[in-house]
């Protein structure tokens, strides 16, 4: 009955001054917890207080960015035509903390107290990379020393199942491993957030499964940090959606890599390979980032081949092969988040296969839908999908 007693608290300090819609709202919400066992009360909470505070600060983040005229500007490479308000990442950072802070797990040790502070310096350097610009080298030397943080306070890739015998990686692999991961992710939702809903969408839906898994787990601390950064996520796409009101930039693409890569790993930790719940999560943390992290390594490939550094911008990302070829902005967030939720099916189903086939099919099937973009919006043209190419 803890939210009856939370309730009498707010009663009791304001004394009973809440205006009474407000406290019929505060009060349903609450007691809406009770409908399910705990701890998935707090679970749901921190999902829906996320969602409520990224709603009410998405809107106080575009009147100062309006005020202080802190556009992203349009250009060449990208696909919007008029400046449109950015950081929306700070309304999603500022609902995640308060949420995870309040019904998650207080950070009461170091391995939480080194995350939070783990998001708060990728949000200061989305904030003044969206602001100055800055070069791919220093941003990348910055997610380094970050992910070195978090490998040390306990999120390490310790084993790679059957690849090492199902046994734990020496402990210096297990950073150069992590190190890599975390930052390779990390960079990829921030290069595949080039049209309107696209990274918040495919984040959404890769955050919800690691909230399942992790609560199926019993790794209630992991799963709730997954919901209430979905909630936030979610409260933002209304306003990102097709046409954007405010894009997300950095200060949102990064952290929400680097929360999908440390919660990924995460899972690894607390899931046994070969247990009932998931026989290969390692299959499962593949899938979760496959469409971003395959386009990322493609796309930088092609970069070096033409002797041009990997980071350098240009309009070969798979959203762009889509758009450059009569597809909308619209059309092409639901195919590539449709694209994502079968690859995230993908793995649950290759579940029983094993490591050393499952991997390589996942790879083989994203890189086909690589090589398939080019002709997709012909070929779908041709089969009478004309609606696709309709702008919104």
């Amino acid at each position: 009955m803890q939210f009856q007693n939370f309730v009498s608290i707010l009663r009791s300090r304001t004394n009973g001054s809440f205006e009474k819609p407000f406290m019929n709202i505060s009060y349903y919400l609450l007691q809406a917890g009770d409908l399910f066992p705990a701890p998935t009360d707090r679970l749901l909470l921190s999902f829906l207080t996320a969602f409520v505070l990224s709603l009410l600060f998405i809107p106080v983040v575009i009147y100062l960015v309006r005020r202080y005229r802190l556009y992203d500007m349009p250009d060449a490479r990208k696909l919007h035509a008029a400046p449109i308000p950015t950081m929306g990442g700070l309304a999603i950072v500022s609902a995640f903390i308060p949420a995870l802070l309040f019904w998650g797990t207080t950070p009461d040790s170091i391995t939480a107290s080194v995350f939070l502070l783990t998001v708060v310096l990728l949000t200061a350097l989305g904030i003044a990379d969206d602001q100055r610009d800055l070069s791919a080298r220093y941003k990348l030397m910055v997610q380094t020393g970050i992910a070195a943080m978090i490998a040390v306070a306990g999120f390490r890739i310790r084993t790679l199942g059957a690849w090492f015998d199902d046994g734990e990686l020496p402990l210096m692999v297990q950073y150069v491993f992590t190190i890599f991961f975390i930052t390779g992710i990390t960079n990829a939702f921030n290069l595949i957030d080039g049209i309107d809903g696209l990274a918040g969408g495919i984040a959404f839906m890769s955050l919800s499964i690691l909230s399942l898994f992790l609560f199926r787990a019993q790794d209630y601390a992991g799963a709730c940090a997954a919901l209430a950064l979905a909630g936030g996520v979610l409260g933002f796409l209304y306003f990102n959606l097709n046409p954007a009101r405010i894009f997300m930039g950095d200060t949102g693409s990064l952290v929400i890599g680097f929360v999908i890569a440390v919660l990924g790993i995460r899972l690894t930790n607390v899931v046994p390979a070969h247990s009932n719940l998931l026989p290969q999560p390692l299959t499962l943390m593949t899938g979760l980032v496959l469409l971003p992290a395959v386009d990322m390594v493609r796309v930088c490939s092609l970069r070096m081949l033409k002797g041009r550094p990997p980071f350098s911008a240009d309009r070969t990302h798979l959203h762009h092969l889509l758009t450059d070829r009569g597809i909308s902005h619209a059309n092409a967030t639901r195919l590539l988040c449709v694209i994502h939720g079968l690859f995230l099916l993908q793995a649950y189903w290759l579940q029983t296969w094993s490591v050393f086939i499952a991997i390589p099919v996942q790879i083989t099937s994203a890189i086909l839908i690589m090589i398939m973009a080019k002709h997709l919006p012909a070929m779908l043209r041709r089969q009478g999908w004309r609606y696709l190419t309709e702008q919104e």
